[in-house]
């Protein structure tokens, strides 16, 4: 037995001054090499549901921005002109509140989702889920199932492989630049933009930006696929902290499908001491992020319930009952109560308090655009002199308002001051008449009695009122300046 202390018994002899010879350098691999997937096509409920949800937002995605109201793109994101049109509402830079206000509904939404039933929004309506399955259908189409896609990676380079794979990327591109042209459509005019591109006539912006996210479609549901499911996306790392036990999740069911193992349709499985999973593997040929659904929830799992459909299928041929794998929780998992009591458990203090809060700030929300007054006034003071004295011995104060019309109308409006007793108001024109979305300048001169004024600086108000609609009302507060 070797002491405590003595040189281990490496096998190599020592050198005269005692030291072993140094070890041969360890090298390790710190990111696995991606395994190309190619998912085997399943159909089934979940199926038809993945195709329909493409379908609808694509025709939204691609139809939107050709619909006409108003004589304009219903749906316009004009930047250079500084307004944004959603059908009859009309936004500006300065109501940047309902973008915050769409966005926390948008997280609010998604909270509520993924806590009552897991990742709906990965599986079913994510732009980098949809565009994968689009491709995938290309894919599909012009190369076959997956296990000829498999053969086709691994022949060799010929004219068959040069043909199948050109004109897969052919189409591939062609779908990436449709989208591209479509999105910058949504921040240009995209009737316009049609027309300069087929004149070649694009601005430099233009065709960047049309070749950015056509590349980024491109590479991204082409290439890298379920690598921005796992690696790139930042849902899939926090998704946890929305679930709980009473989540709707995709779950393979242990109690009922373990032992597997492979059996014929003749076997007595429960006679052999078996499982209903015959160990196919067919749940893990239809993943689109190629994870063994078996093996538990992963965050890799985006939701879309393809091994559901794919496992129903052996179950109906072996004539097993479906379920083995199924959205449920993991409650029903450990048998703490039955499948017929999920929807009981969906109303919990965290559900609840997301939808208490979805539904406050979408009422909000609702009551802020109802109640959206379309003017906005601006008023700015004249710098050359604060105020000054009349001939007849007012005190007069003299400024520049900006009045801008945000509705989609034409208004008249009239101009008053509050503040100080006898306030006049003089203008040009005792009436402002604005075209629909646009902005006017209006000098005015508030012009108040001396003994009337307390003070150096008074605070007052301007009041702009549309004639012809007595919602419509703005003020704006100032100073008025004694001498």
């Amino acid at each position: 037995m070797r002491s405590r202390g003595s040189e281990p018994d490496t096998g190599t002899p020592l050198t005269d001054d005692k030291q072993t010879a140094p070890e041969a350098p360890i090298e390790q691999q710190l990111y696995a090499i991606r395994q190309k997937i190619q998912p085997r096509a399943v159909h089934g409920v979940f199926a038809n549901w993945r195709i329909a949800l493409v379908l609808l937002t694509q025709a939204v995605y691609y139809g939107l921005p050709w619909l006409r109201w108003d004589d304009r793109q219903a749906v316009l994101f004009d930047l250079a002109a500084r307004k944004f049109y959603i059908f009859g509402l009309v936004f500006w830079p300065q109501d940047f509140v309902y973008l915050t206000a769409i966005l926390i509904l948008s997280a609010l939404a998604l909270f509520l989702f993924t806590a009552v039933a897991g990742r709906l929004w990965c599986g079913y309506a994510c732009p980098q889920t949809v565009y994968t399955e689009i491709f995938m259908w290309v894919e599909n189409w012009l190369e076959g199932d997956h296990v000829a896609r498999r053969k086709l990676d691994k022949s060799p380079w010929n004219a068959t492989k040069l043909r199948k794979r050109g004109l897969k990327h052919v189409v591939w591109i062609a779908i990436a630049l449709w989208t591209g042209f479509t999105f910058v459509g949504y921040f240009t005019p995209i009737q316009t933009l049609a027309t300069e591109v087929l004149n070649a006539a694009l601005t430099p912006w233009q065709t960047f930006w049309i070749l950015f996210y056509a590349f980024a479609t491109w590479g991204n549901a082409g290439f890298m696929r379920e690598q921005v499911c796992k690696y790139m996306c930042p849902y899939a790392r926090f998704q946890s902290v929305m679930f709980d036990s009473d989540t709707l999740t995709v779950t393979y069911d242990n109690s009922i499908g373990e032992p597997r193992g492979p059996r014929s349709r003749k076997t007595d499985y429960k006679a052999a001491g078996l499982g209903t999973c015959v160990d196919c593997g067919v749940c893990v040929q239809v993943c689109p992020t190629g994870i063994d659904i078996r093996n538990g929830l992963q965050y890799e799992c985006i939701g879309c319930a393809a091994c559901i459909d794919g496992c129903d299928q052996i179950m109906d041929k072996m004539g097993y009952p479906r379920g083995l794998i199924r959205y449920t929780t993991e409650n029903v998992v450990k048998g703490k109560y039955p499948d017929a009591g999920i929807l009981r458990h969906v109303l919990r203090p965290r559900t609840v308090i997301y939808s208490v809060l979805l539904l406050a700030s979408a009422g909000a929300f609702v009551f802020s655009l109802a109640t959206r007054v379309p003017l906005r006034v601006d008023v700015v003071r004249d710098r050359v002199a604060l105020s000054k004295e009349t001939d007849e011995g007012l005190i007069e104060n003299v400024y520049r308002l900006q009045i801008i019309n945000k509705d989609g109308a034409p208004h008249r409006y009239t101009i008053g001051a509050t503040g100080i007793k006898g306030l006049e108001v003089a203008t040009a024109t005792r009436q402002i008449v604005a075209a629909p979305l646009q902005t006017i300048d209006v000098p005015v001169s508030l012009i108040a009695d001396p003994t009337e004024l307390q003070g150096r600086s008074i605070e007052v108000s301007f009041v702009v009122q549309a004639t012809d609609d007595p919602r419509i009302r703005a003020a704006v507060e100032t100073k008025f300046f004694n001498r």
